[in-house]
C-alpha cells in the first residue's frame, strides 16, 4: 500500500513539472467542435497543449457559422474532434475541403460508446420538422451527456493523440487515466444526489437530456421544441400546457438561450415549476474543468427544482 502510495506522489508530482513547464516543442494543433467535447481533449492534453474550440460562449453548434479564424485553424489542424453527422451542422461539408491534412475523429464511432436513438411519440416533437437540423441517421447525438460516454471518449482521444504525438503518448494516457478516475468518482457522487429523484415527471426546452436520464433513473415527459433554435408554435404551447396537467409535471427546465419569460406561457394553469438547464456549457468557461461542472449543474439544477415540487 505504502509503495503504491508513494509511486502515485512521484507521479502526480512528474506531471505537476510538465504542466508548469508548458506546451510541448511540437505539439499536435487540435480542434475540438463544442465544449463539452473540448473540455475532454482538454483533459488529456494537459501538459502538452490546448486544443482550439470552435463553437464558443453562448453559441449553438445547430446554427453555427464558422468565422476566418475558424477556417484558419482547421486548415493549420492536425486533429479534428467533432460529435459526428447530426450535430455540428456547419462542419457536415465543409471538413474534408477546410481540414484536409487533419485527422477527422469522429466521436459517435467510439468504441464501447452507448448510442441512443431519437425519442419521438407522446410530447417529444416529431423531428421530421427539424428542416436544416435534421439527424440525417436517427441518433440522438447528445450522447456526451452520460459520464460513462465521456469515460469511453477520453481513451479515444488519448489514443487518437498518442498516434498523431508518440513522444508524448505516455502523458496523454496518464492524463485520460486520472481523467477517468475524476469521472468515475463524480458519477458515483450524482447518482446518490440524483437517487430521491427518479420517477418524479418534467419537461425539457428541448429533448437533449436522455442520456442523462438514462444513466441516472429520470423521467422527462416531454420536450417543448425539437431543438434550441425553434421557437415553439400556438399549437405547441397549447399541447405542452395540456400535457403539464395531465402529466402532473413537477417542472419546466428552460435553457440559458431561452428567454425565461416565455416559458412562463407554459406554466399558465398548471402546478409546474420553472427551472434552468444548459446542456452545453453555454453559460461555462470552456476548458478542462466545464466538463465536470456541467453534468454536476445539470444534476443540481434538477435536484433545485423538482425537490421543491416535493414527491
Amino acid at each position: 500500500m505504502q509503495t503504491l502510495y508513494s509511486y502515485t506522489l512521484i507521479r502526480w508530482f512528474a506531471l505537476c513539472l510538465v504542466v508548469a513547464a508548458g506546451p510541448a516543442l511540437g505539439a499536435p494543433k487540435v480542434v475540438a467542435s463544442i465544449k463539452p467535447l473540448h473540455s475532454l481533449v482538454a483533459m488529456v492534453m494537459a501538459g502538452v497543449g490546448e486544443p482550439r474550440l470552435l463553437v464558443r460562449g453562448a453559441a449553438s453548434p445547430h446554427a453555427y457559422a464558422l468565422r476566418p479564424s475558424d477556417a484558419a485553424a482547421l486548415q493549420a489542424a492536425d486533429i479534428v474532434f467533432w460529435t459526428g453527422h447530426g450535430m455540428e451542422v456547419f462542419l457536415e461539408d465543409s471538413l474534408d475541403t477546410l481540414a484536409p491534412r487533419a485527422a477527422h475523429i469522429d466521436m459517435s464511432a467510439t468504441p464501447g460508446l452507448t448510442l441512443l436513438p431519437l425519442r419521438e411519440g407522446g410530447t417529444f416533437e416529431a423531428h421530421a420538422d427539424e428542416g436544416a437540423d435534421a439527424h440525417h441517421d436517427e441518433r440522438d447525438m447528445h450522447f456526451f451527456l452520460d459520464p460513462e460516454n465521456a469515460r469511453a471518449m477520453l481513451t479515444e482521444i488519448a489514443s487518437a493523440l498518442s498516434a498523431a504525438d508518440p513522444a508524448n503518448a505516455a502523458t496523454y494516457l496518464g492524463n485520460a487515466a486520472e481523467a477517468d478516475k475524476t469521472l468515475a468518482a463524480l458519477e458515483s457522487t450524482l447518482a446518490q444526489q440524483l437517487r430521491p429523484l427518479a420517477g418524479r415527471p418534467f419537461v425539457v426546452f428541448h429533448d437533449a437530456y436522455q442520456y442523462f436520464e438514462a444513466r441516472f433513473g429520470l423521467s422527462a415527459v416531454g420536450s417543448i421544441t425539437v431543438s434550441a433554435d425553434l421557437a415553439p408554435g400556438a399549437e405547441r404551447v397549447s399541447d405542452i400546457r395540456t400535457a403539464l396537467k395531465t402529466l402532473n409535471a413537477a417542472c419546466v427546465f428552460a435553457e440559458p438561450q431561452f428567454d425565461a419569460a416565455r416559458v412562463a406561457v407554459f406554466l399558465e394553469g398548471t402546478s409546474a415549476r420553472a427551472g434552468t438547464l444548459d446542456p452545453e456549457g453555454a453559460a461555462l468557461n470552456e476548458g478542462p474543468g466545464l466538463y465536470p461542472a456541467l453534468v454536476q449543474a445539470l444534476a443540481d439544477g434538477l435536484t433545485t427544482c423538482l425537490s421543491a415540487a416535493g414527491p
